[in-house]
């Protein structure tokens, strides 16, 4: 069965998405054979120095790998949202909502104000300035429109995310293969559903 294709726009990806994806793609992935990067704190730490955002002497413990493990799995849910995933629930859904809300309370940010704009800035240094950088992205793309662009792949197990840019914004898959994947995962299980139908 062919795989939907979509048509791209001409439209960019901005810098709040670029930072934003280094960070959620940090979760295993087995299509695209990616390890998981956060899984204790000295991945952790490895990964901050990887993309020049710690250094050696940046102190990283168990619970600030956890803390980013569910601030990433997090957006990840509502990313799945974005891309119309069906195994996505309300109730999963409110849930990751919540745990943002709780970690931007922890984590606040302050606006800074110049001649050209404002923006939003982590008011705190090391791990928390990190995850206030994060809901800063976030925020610095939703005021621009463009949150529901970011998405995360709806085939499972993949989950990989990534930017939008389709005309009409209609990606649900990271690419082709995914899209393939699961178009014949569902076509298998409706010839399945379709036989115990018949059988029955």
């Amino acid at each position: 069965m062919p795989a939907p294709t979509t048509e791209r726009s001409p439209l960019n990806q901005p810098a709040a998405a670029d930072a934003l994806l280094r960070f959620l793609n940090t979760h295993a992935s087995g299509p695209r054979q990616l390890p998981e990067r956060l899984s204790d704190a000295p991945a952790m730490q490895a990964w901050l120095m990887e993309h020049g955002l710690g250094t050696e002497s940046t102190h990283v413990t168990e619970a600030d790998a956890a803390g980013a493990r569910e601030l990433r799995d997090a957006l990840i849910a509502v990313l799945l949202a974005h891309a119309g995933d069906p195994s996505t629930t309300p109730e999963a859904l409110a849930q990751a909502e919540e745990h943002l809300r709780g970690i931007a309370a922890r984590y606040p940010l302050t606006t800074v104000v110049t001649a050209a704009g404002a923006t939003l800035t982590s008011t705190q240094a090391g791990i928390p300035g990190l995850f206030g950088t994060v809901l800063a992205n976030v925020t610095e793309l939703a005021h621009a429109g463009l949150w529901d662009r970011l998405r995360a792949c709806r085939h499972d197990p993949c989950h990989f995310c990534f930017f939008d840019r389709t005309r009409n914004s209609s990606a649900g898959y990271c690419g082709p293969r995914c899209a393939s994947r699961a178009s014949m995962r569902a076509y298998r299980r409706r010839r399945k559903e379709q036989a115990a139908e018949s059988s029955a």
